[in-house]
């Protein structure tokens, strides 16, 4: 249980501090409205990801346990790539500027809205947090829920502790953001090269090893 728990803590964390969409909105809002009226937005991916994962599941378990296999060499690809943009944004990572007031969103909805046109929880959950947790509910239901909880937990705590660092000073906040990306691409290819190894193992370990 420990390797899926820490693989799903690692992805979460890297989500969390990668620059995009909904990271751009949470650190804008901050800005302009303070961490107080912005934190419960960090909830956001709870509620958006919902048909996201349903979804998701839905057609996966109804696919052949080898393609799961295969979708797990997908996401460990996925993961290279990942890592391979938080070291570009590593390296050219500067303190991202406030949205002008046309697209200030002042409730946790629109901040689902904005997840919801992100491509990447969608991504995320068919490449590698849907086999992750299809796999452990297969050893275990209470693997599959501890990897569901834990994932949300890290992205929520990250991600609000990145809103902590914006709020409480602006010249440190950039900086120490930067230093998570770094950490997040680290992380990322280690779950990819990871992802790619279980994918091949499972593979080539025959349809009695696969999923």
């Amino acid at each position: 249980m420990t390797s899926y728990l820490l693989l799903a803590a690692s992805y979460a964390f890297a989500a969390a501090v990668q620059p995009g969409p909904l990271q751009a909105y949470l650190i804008s809002q901050t800005m302009i409205n303070g961490w107080r009226r912005t934190v419960p937005a960090t909830f956001a991916p709870i509620i958006s990801d919902i048909p996201i994962v349903l979804l998701v599941l839905l057609v996966l378990t109804h696919v052949p346990p080898s393609f799961i296999n295969v979708i797990r060499l997908a996401g460990g690809i996925y993961l290279l790539y990942l890592a391979f943009q938080a070291l570009q944004s590593y390296r050219a990572y500067s303190h991202l500027r406030e949205s002008p007031p046309r697209m200030v969103y002042q409730t946790i909805w629109k901040a689902v809205v904005v997840n919801l046109l992100n491509p990447n929880p969608y991504l995320g959950w068919a490449l590698i947090m849907g086999p992750l947790f299809l796999k452990a509910w297969s050893d275990s239901p209470s693997y599959g829920i501890g990897v569901i909880v834990l994932f949300y937990a890290t992205m929520i705590l990250a991600t609000a502790a990145i809103i902590a660092l914006f709020s409480g000073a602006r010249s440190l906040g950039p900086r120490v953001a930067r230093g998570l990306v770094g950490v997040s691409a680290a992380a990322l290819l280690v779950f990819g090269l990871y992802q790619l190894w279980a994918g091949l193992t499972a593979l080539m370990s025959g349809p009695t090893h696969a999923g």
